[in-house]
């Protein structure tokens, strides 16, 4: 039997089995899924559903009559820093009042919420007319 590598690049590699530790990710999927249906428990209930979950971010789907909110973002990595946060109770909570402000205005609730990309500020400061020079 030829390895891949050695039928191409004429290196042999050792063959490993790699190993896992299933309950670890699981566990961290579950508390991550748990602490984002914390976050969006304060929306009236049937109105968000898991839309997608994939290895980054977890999204839900949102329909509701006088809602302009459509979907929420969630990243997976955030929520695992959010975990072992020690005043995680503090952030949930203001992230349940920011979801319940924005859900009136913003269509997409992401947390964290993106950075505004310097091209954007710049182009804005433009548009009010202050000189290229006073940009630096």
């Amino acid at each position: 039997m030829t390895i891949i590598d050695e039928a191409f690049t004429g290196i042999s590699h050792v063959a490993r089995k790699l190993s896992c530790v299933p309950s670890v990710y699981y566990s961290m999927s579950n508390d991550e899924t748990r602490i984002a249906e914390q976050i969006i428990s304060v929306l009236p209930a049937g109105i968000a559903r898991a839309f997608s979950a994939d290895r980054e971010t977890i999204r839900y789907a949102v329909r509701a009559d006088g809602l302009k909110l459509r979907m929420i973002i969630l990243c997976r990595e955030s929520l695992r820093r959010l975990i072992a946060d020690p005043v995680r109770d503090v952030k949930i909570e203001y992230l349940q009042r920011d979801l319940i402000r924005s859900a009136g205005a913003r269509s997409e609730f992401h947390y964290p919420r993106p950075h505004l990309h310097p091209l954007t500020i710049t182009k804005t400061r433009f548009r009010f007319g202050l000189p290229l020079a006073s940009m630096v």
